[in-house]
């Protein structure tokens, strides 16, 4: 299915149209947090990084409780409500005048976010037919990138016309857009889809074991378990490059913000590029060997930047690490929606966020500590060395599987036979 047939089910589109929103609110309110705590605040470098920190910690250990009641809850309510608190919780940005109040307010958004994403997910595969999950998944990075390569850019005219709070506002409006969006339209489960049944004496320990089922199923599944840990390392690897280009641009190439700027944009504009050609490469290519290849290019786009200190390289290597990602996020999220049951995709897709989060913070806290101890450009070298062993690794492992799973099916039909 094209991009097109995608937005003509209405559900889809829909929530689409709401992200896009949702997501430029989001890039203009974090945009203006960290112009407020560095300009304003005056932050060190580590109060700066835990605006991030702050804002992503929270659903790696919220996420995967969230996934559970993301499978028990009516799906339209859930988004609906995720999307008026988050409108009330960045009005409290406002207000904010310490680097505290700041935190609380971008960690408790984390917690709400926890239940929108798994609950975005479930209704994207229970109204999007198999053949149309890779356009839609494609849709949703393009949303997400589009916003990358234009929001920077919008939020400082903003901010810097009408002030950070402008910012906040936009925020807060773009929730409720949403909401208002995404609750004109009916919103269903798939038929065959049942919500865990809960025992009332007993509800926390059904809950932990609705928990439990859904990080079993993704270490029993050899595929979704690799696609969790592809994800992983590609946002790992994001996490190094995100905080280092800026020292790296400055240090290395002795360049200015401007050329910080069109860096950042590369990749977002290689993401973009990407998700296109990862759609038409699909028809034809397993999402499994789309992922492999992602994670090697993003190895090939590191190490360009780590071995060649110039200009033109760096902006290479940016759109290949764009593109690159593409590969790995659009397949993998696919793969995850078309392999799971559809009772279980909260738990599985909000492990999975909580997963590919964590990845990002260590890449994150991890960046500043190797750059210290070895130079920017060899903790490049390293992250694609690391790239490169997860793809080969993943080769290895995946027809490992395939093999045993093989071996059992004939084993089953001789069984059969025999009878």
């Amino acid at each position: 299915m094209s991009f097109r047939d995608v937005l003509r089910i209405d559900v889809m589109r829909r929530v689409w149209y709401a992200q896009v929103i949702s997501l430029f609110g989001d890039f203009l309110a974090l945009f203006a947090v960290i112009v407020v705590v560095s300009f304003t605040m005056h932050g060190t470098p580590n109060q700066i990084t835990g605006v991030q920190i702050f804002y992503m910690l929270p659903i790696v250990f919220v996420g995967p409780i969230a996934g559970v009641f993301v499978d028990r809850w009516p799906l339209k309510p859930t988004l609906v409500a995720s999307d008026l608190i988050r409108a009330v919780l960045a009005m409290l940005l406002i207000p904010a005048t310490s680097i505290w109040h700041v935190y609380v307010v971008l960690a408790a958004l984390s917690c709400v976010s926890a239940f929108f994403g798994p609950a975005q997910q479930v209704t994207i595969r229970a109204h999007v037919p198999a053949p149309g999950l890779m356009s839609a998944n494609a849709l949703m990075q393009m949303a997400f990138m589009g916003m990358r390569v234009v929001g920077p850019a919008t939020a400082g005219a903003i901010a810097a016309s009408f002030g950070p709070r402008t910012c906040y506002a936009i925020d807060v409006a773009s929730f409720i857009v949403s909401a208002a969006l995404i609750g004109s339209v009916a919103i269903r489960r798939a038929p065959s889809a049942q919500a865990p049944a809960a025992s009332s004496s007993n509800r926390i320990h059904a809950i932990w074991r609705d928990m439990v089922q859904g990080v079993n199923f993704i270490f029993h599944h050899a595929a979704i378990f690799f696609v969790v840990m592809a994800m992983a390392a590609g946002l790992f690897t994001i996490g190094c490059f995100g905080p280092l280009i800026a020292i790296f641009v400055r240090d290395t190439l002795h360049g200015s913000a401007r050329l910080f700027g069109f860096v950042s944009a590369m990749v977002g504009v290689g993401l973009l590029i990407g998700t296109h050609v990862i759609r038409k490469l699909a028809a034809r290519t397993t999402d499994d060997v789309l992922v492999l290849s992602g994670l090697a290019g993003i190895g090939a786009g590191v190490f360009l930047l780590g071995a060649v200190p110039h200009r033109v390289a760096t902006l290479i290597a940016a759109v290949a690490i764009g593109f690159a990602f593409a590969a790995i996020m659009v397949p993998a999220q696919t793969l995850l929606q078309r392999e799971t049951p559809h009772e279980m995709i909260g738990r599985v897709s909000s492990t999975n966020i909580s997963v590919a989060f964590l990845a990002q913070i260590i890449g994150l806290v991890l960046s500043g500590v190797l750059a210290d101890a070895f130079g920017v450009r060899m903790v490049f070298i390293l992250c694609a060395g690391l790239a490169m062993a997860m793809a080969a690794g993943g080769r290895v492992f995946l027809h490992g599987s395939r093999s045993a799973k093989a071996l059992e099916d004939v084993k089953k039909s001789r069984q059969r036979k025999g009878r």
